[in-house]
């Protein structure tokens, strides 16, 4: 027999189908967030919230989301599922507030903004004529591409290098460098240019892979189209990581993890790992500044360094682009070049990545030590002749489809941006260097990814 309840009524006012695994997908999430890894029981639950909703919804009725969240938060708590339950009503709390924020700012807003190196960037980009879409336009229609890309490179290597030289001044009591920062920010380009820095001025290095410690893939949340979620840092054994970081720092000899992305599987104890008095640790990691990571290592003993691509470019609107829209377009490039990942897919998945972003990422920008500014004004015109047609269909593609909207508000900013610069011929992109920072993205790059 077929469940009464077919469709439900999104925020929005549009009518979409039923899915009851996106409630099975928001119960294992919350679970999650604070230990659990039993999807089994989700699901149980899930047939509970199910059979309340066709109970209490009158024939011909469409429930609300709001409604069936209700009714998820109800059975988590009469199942004794309390923790779990708390953590759902803090993550449906969370976004309520985050819808308000876009009618009403909020005063929290300014402590995950960055101002001072804003300012700086800013100041740069006017100097440099490239503050508006306009300007950079005219810069490339003079045939200054090549100087652009040497101006803005050299602005990036000074920030790098301006973090050495701090930790260089903190050498005697540093033994966690961390380079965090949100999705294709830069964070492998800025961790390998960085470690150059550091050895050549005669410290000793230990990468630290923290890709090692997720989780096996099956215990994983993801959603109906069978997209796993990796953004979340409960994705990685948190306690294990913090566990090895603690007693490497206290001299202590211990067995790192390997993780096999082809099985999704990890096998623990594999690789001694003991580092000297001389030593320092270097961490890539999204959620380096992400508290439980490392929160048994005094903070003396870390320096944490956090990059943005924090263009300050404003666009045909004459708003400032977005800053994930940048992002977005290097992670579907770097993905599609390296990983033979359709571009289409990296766009169904961005919603994960802003989301645990704006919970575990950004909120720590200010708490750290340095902040390197990863954009670069010239990427903008190399994206479009390698985007814009994509963007352009997906833009047809998800206009009328009420389940893809954050797709469709996604690709036609990107696609309206895109339309609005001047594009960088094959031989403009022949200028960059192998060096470069884009090249992370788009291939030709000096270094190993």
């Amino acid at each position: 027999m077929s469940p009464q309840v077919e469709s439900v009524v999104k925020r929005s006012g549009a009518v979409v189908p039923f899915n009851p695994e996106r409630i099975t997908n928001a119960i294992y999430r919350a679970a999650v967030a604070v230990g659990g890894r039993d999807r089994a029981t989700a699901e149980r639950l899930t047939g509970q919230v199910v059979a309340i909703l066709e109970e209490i919804t009158p024939p011909g009725r469409i429930p609300t989301v709001e409604e069936i969240q209700d009714v998820v938060e109800k059975v988590l708590i009469e199942n004794g599922h309390a923790r779990t339950a708390k953590a759902y009503i803090i993550y449906r709390d969370e976004q309520s507030r985050r819808r308000q924020k876009k009618v009403v700012k909020s005063n929290r807003d300014s402590e995950n903004i960055p101002y001072r190196k804003l300012w700086q960037v800013l100041v740069w980009s006017v100097d440099h004529g490239v503050n508006t879409v306009a300007g950079l336009n005219e810069r490339l229609a003079r045939g200054e591409f090549a100087d652009l890309v040497r101006e803005s490179d050299a602005a990036y290597d000074e920030d790098v290098a301006t973090a050495a030289e701090l930790i260089k001044a903190r050498r005697d009591e540093v033994k966690i460098v961390i380079i965090a920062g949100p999705s294709s920010s830069g964070k492998t380009t800025t961790t390998t240019k960085l470690a150059e820095r550091l050895q050549e001025i005669g410290l000793s290095l230990v990468a630290l892979n923290v890709d090692n410690y997720f989780f096996d893939l099956a215990l994983h949340p993801k959603d109906e189209y069978g997209d796993y979620d990796f953004e979340t840092p409960q994705a990685l054994d948190l306690a294990l990581i913090n566990d090895h970081l603690t007693r490497l720092v206290a001299g202590e000899e211990v067995l790192l993890p390997r993780y096999d992305f082809k099985t999704g599987t990890r096998q623990d104890n594999v690789t001694p790992l003991r580092i000297g008095s001389g030593d320092i640790i270097l961490i890539d990691s999204l959620h380096g500044l992400y508290g439980p990571m490392m929160e048994g290592v005094p903070d003396e003993r870390k320096f944490k360094l956090y990059i943005e691509t924090l263009l300050q470019m404003k666009g045909p609107s004459g708003r400032f682009i977005r800053w994930t829209d940048l992002r977005l377009m290097r992670r579907m490039l770097r993905d599609w070049t390296h990983r033979a990942y359709d571009p289409r897919q990296t766009l169904g998945h961005w919603h994960y990545v802003r989301s645990s972003e704006l919970r575990h990422i950004i909120p720590y920008v200010n708490t750290t030590d340095y902040i390197i500014n990863g954009a670069l004004p010239y990427e903008l015109p190399v994206m479009r002749p390698r985007l814009m047609e994509h963007f352009a269909q997906w833009v047809e593609d998800y206009r009328d489809d009420p389940q893809r909207q954050d797709a469709y508000l996604r690709a036609k900013r990107v696609y309206d941006l895109l339309q609005s610069v001047r594009p960088a011929s094959e031989e403009d992109v022949a200028t960059i260097p192998p060096t470069a920072l884009l090249r992370e993205f788009i291939g030709g790059s000096a270094y190993e990814y």
